[in-house]
Parts: C-alpha cells; structure tokens; sequence
C-alpha cells in the first residue's frame, strides 16, 4: 500500500465530526485530521443558544456552544489535529483503496491528503424555497428558520416584526419561540402534513406555551408584496396536499419562515459512488456505520436527520471505533497478505417503516450490540415493534405512540446474536398491539 498522509481523515467538525474522531482516538487510532469549512469547531451547534442538550450524553441540560465546547475540548486534549476553515471540494480512491481527499483554504491553498479511511460527517442542509413551488414575486423577508436563527443568536438581527412559519420542523418550532422572546409577533405556523414534523416537547414549549397555533393540513398558497413581504395566504389542504378551494386565510406580515426539511450534505459520498438510500437521502450503511465504499464510513445528520444532538454523538463515535478498527483490519491484513472477508445480510422492515439505519449486518463483526434506528411514515398508536431473526421473534417492544417526527430505536445485543450463528435474514415489522 502506498504511504498515506493520516489513517484517519475527518470531513466536518460539528457535533458527528468530533464524537467520531473522538471515538477513533480513544480506540487507538492517533493518527486523525479534523477538516472543517467553519472558522470553529462544534457545527451547526454554536447558533442553537436554547437549552436541551446533552441531557444523555452528560447528564446535564446544556446550551448548544456548552455542548460542543466539551466536545471541542475533548478533541483539543487529545491533540487530535484541525484543520478550520478548508472547504474539501471532492473525495475520491485510488486503485489500491486508499483515500484522495482535496481541500482549500487561505493558509495552504489546494490540499491534496491521502487517508486509510475516511468519515462523513458534512451534516445536512434546510430544504429552499425554490422546492416548494409557492406563486408570488420574490420579496425581501423569506428566510430559512436556520438562517433566521443565525441571523438573531449571531448576527444580533432581527428579519422581522411579524413572522408566518411554513412547516412545522424542530427548527421552525424553535424559531417561533426565539422570535417571540426578541419582540416578533409569530401569527401561525402551519404545516403541510396532518401531522407535526418535529418534537411533541418543542410543540408544547415552543407553540404552546406561547399562544402560538398550529394549522395542520395547512400550506402557503401565495405570498404578497414585492420588494418586501406584506402578507401570505394559507390554505387548507386535502390527502393529496393540494389546496382546498375557499378555505384560504390572509395573514398580514412582513417576514415568512420556512422550516420545511432537512437534506443531508452528500455531494461528496455521491462523488465516491457510494450506494444512496432515496429514502434519507443518506448513503446506505451497514452495523460498523461503513458505506458501500470499503473504509468510507457516515455518522449524523449527512447519514440520516436526528432529533437529538446526543443521538448523533453516539452514532458517531460508533463510526470512530469502527474506523479505528477497519485501519487495524487493513495493516493486519498488509502483514498476512490476505484480504478482509465480508457477510452482508440484508435488514428487512415492514408495517409503515420508511428505512432503518443499519440497512444490512454481518453478524461475526458485532462487538457488543446494534441499535437500529428508524422513522415510521405516518402517526400510529399502540403499535407493537417486532424483530425477527429468521422468521423467529426474538425481540418485540410496545409502543403507545409512534410518529415521522420522533425517531424510533430497537437494541440488538450480541448474546440474541449469537443464539443464532447460521442467521439467514432479519427483520423489523410493527404490528397492531391487541
């Protein structure tokens, strides 16, 4: 194998980055570079200026900058190198595997690193205006809830006095509460799905509390104004999402929040070729968090869209210790002249799942046990979630209330793992609980 720059290549310094880089460190690998576009480490986490972090990672209510402040500092600790404010522009691998990574900045100019191994952890993006197909002009005063959020907590800006929220997200949700303690006037959030697409807890502590109504099966039908904003009419809509004629409502304001989606950041894993879920949007991976492409492994939201920020460090630093572990693997392997042999079996769901993240397993590689993470597509109550291992129910769990806005888990351990060494498939099914 050639010589490589590091063992461990990092794309992103937010919340994922650092778990995971964390994570391989303290499994042995010390190789590892950090590469972050930002001009400081924690990510998307240093605007969110709210508590509610950390609460099962630490124990602790913290803010956003406090909890990625104890990651950063963790990473400082360790020695583990950064890179800020270089923007990788592709990825790619050689014929022998190993990885090409380019990057700029202002320091270094063009960057070209070698790695063994490599871990996506680009974060996501919010979903535009230009997706939604509104009519009207193009004013000053529509903003994205995250650009609004940074706008206030950073810039120190208020967008507007009186402010419309289309989508009922976690950042929406946030947004409208933020807003109303900086003076705004939030009139109404509404939202496209019968159902709310964030936390039942921010609902409550950010619409509730706050005298803030939630329209669902509601939608922006037209936006008015011209240079500015001056008012947008919502309009009720049918199961097929499409406006109800004669129900529209006008509401006069000057600034319009769209909090309608998250999109993970990968732009760079599509240019790898690895396998794509059109599901999340994410790339498809297996128990140890490896992409289709071998040493290429993804953690956080540009794998799938997390609720909590806790979620995604652990995710993460599952992907560090599996990284760790593949580079051990490969100069293993370097010294035996052999290659590394690899079982995939397929994750089978049904009964309203919309995908599971691991999407396959090889069960001699579990160490100690898998969570499954997963989304149902629609509200459903008193459901029972099953798995089965070759058509036997080995693990089954209720559940009173489930929702595309809350994400679901499932736990694996190794001991069920290992009752079943000749494992031919598996699968996730919700069931009616009678």
């Amino acid at each position: 194998m050639n010589k490589t720059d590091y063992d461990l290549i990092v794309i992103g310094g937010g919340p994922a980055g650092l778990a995971a880089a964390i994570g391989a460190y303290d499994a042995g690998e010390k190789n590892i570079l950090i590469l972050e576009r930002d001009t400081r480490l924690g990510g998307i986490l240093n605007q969110c200026i709210h508590n509610g972090f950390g609460l099962h990672t630490f124990q602790e209510e913290l803010t956003g900058p406090e909890y990625a402040q104890r990651f950063a500092d963790l990473v400082l600790e360790r020695g583990i190198e950064c890179r800020l404010d270089t923007m990788v522009v592709s990825v790619g691998t050689d014929a022998e595997g190993i990885k090409e990574v380019a990057a700029v900045n202002e320091t270094d100019g063009l960057l070209r690193l070698r790695t063994r191994a490599l871990i996506l952890a680009m974060g996501c993006r919010e979903r535009s205006r230009g997706a939604l197909n509104i009519p009207g002009f193009r004013p000053a005063g529509i903003f994205s809830a995250g650009t609004a959020q940074r706008l206030v907590n950073i810039e120190g800006y208020l967008p507007g006095r009186r402010v419309v929220i289309l989508g009922s997200g976690d950042i929406g949700l946030i947004m409208a509460r933020r807003m109303t303690l900086e003076g705004a006037k939030v009139l109404v959030c509404a939202e496209l799905m019968p159902y709310s697409g964030g936390l039942k807890r921010n609902i409550v502590q950010c619409l509730d509390d706050f005298g803030i109504p939630l329209r669902l099966s509601h939608t922006v039908v037209r936006i008015e104004g011209k240079e500015r904003v001056e008012g947008v009419v919502l309009a009720k809509v049918g199961s097929d999402r499409k406006p109800i004629p004669g129900t529209e409502e006008h509401y006069e304001c000057d600034t319009l929040l769209l909090s309608v989606g998250l999109l993970p950041e990968n732009e760079l894993t599509v240019g790898l070729g690895a396998e794509m879920s059109r599901v999340t949007g994410g790339p498809v991976v297996n128990e140890s968090l490896e992409t289709s492409v071998p040493g290429v492994f993804a953690a956080g939201n540009v794998l799938h869209v997390h609720d909590l920020v806790d979620y995604v460090s652990e995710e993460a630093k599952l992907a560090g210790e599996s990284a760790a572990a593949y580079v051990r693997e490969c100069r293993e392997a370097e010294q035996a002249g052999t290659e590394k042999s690899r079982d995939r079996i397929p994750v089978g769901f049904s009964g309203g799942i919309r995908y599971t993240v691991p999407s396959s397993v090889d069960p001699g590689r579990v160490r100690h046990w898998i969570k499954f993470r997963f989304r149902v597509g629609e509200v459903m109550t008193n459901r029972r979630v099953v798995l089965s291992i070759d058509g036997e129910s080995v693990l089954s769990r209720k559940r009173r209330v489930m929702a595309p806005g809350e994400m679901e888990e499932l736990v694996l351990t190794k001991k069920v793992l290992d009752a079943h060494p000749d494992m031919k498939s598996l699968e996730i099914r919700i069931e009616e609980d009678n």
